[in-house]
């Protein structure tokens, strides 16, 4: 019953899978490690599936060749918006001043459409925050596990069955497995000694 990095990466990535299942333009999710712990206070600090989908949004720009910001990616623009609002994220009010139209919210269609998804990414976020937070008076944790990133490491191309690809540290991949929301089956190393699976 792990609730490291690794495990609520592998829930992030069936969650992105689940939003490809509705927008099969989204580009798949390079390294969903990578958005543990990382704060952005243009796309939202703190880390949930609004802010996945907002993430979404941006995967589906660059897939389109759409520019969706400008100063730096912290001004969000109508482009961005008008994405948004196909992946069922609305903004109600007038762009802000330095991040325009950032601050999106599920509307209550895609709430619906994606609660089971939603749910199960909660209930991965609180075991992570528990299990991150807990007993931190008597153990060192170093900057990487403080910020919650998977410790450094080189990232290598994970495949699965189908054809997809993820980018991820084998000793992420070795501590559990990361599903692929396509095929159900895990991503694996091909060619890559010593992340807990024998030579094929």
């Amino acid at each position: 019953m792990s609730t490291t990095p690794p495990v609520l990466a592998a829930e992030l990535a069936q969650a992105w899978a689940d939003i490809q299942r509705h927008h099969s333009e989204l580009p798949d999710l390079a390294a969903p490690e990578s958005l543990i712990g990382e704060s952005s206070s243009a796309c939202g600090a703190e880390l949930s599936f609004e802010r996945l989908l907002h993430e979404a949004v941006h995967g589906i720009a660059a897939a389109r060749g759409v520019r969706d910001t400008s100063r730096a990616g912290r001004y969000h623009n109508r482009r961005f918006l008008s994405i948004a609002e196909e992946l069922g994220l609305d903004h109600p009010e007038e762009p802000h001043p330095s991040s325009g139209f950032s601050l999106v919210t599920l509307n209550p269609e895609a709430k619906k459409r994606y609660r089971p998804t939603i749910e199960r990414l909660q209930r991965a976020l609180r075991a992570h925050t528990v299990a991150t937070t807990a007993d931190t008076s008597r153990t060192f944790r170093g900057p990487a596990a403080r910020h919650g990133s998977s410790g450094g490491g080189v990232r290598v191309k994970a495949v699965c069955d189908c054809g997809r690809n993820v980018r991820v540290v084998p000793s992420v991949l070795a501590q559990a497995p990361i599903m692929c929301g396509g095929c159900g089956k895990p991503f694996r190393i091909p060619e890559v000694v010593g992340v807990g699976a024998g030579a094929g």
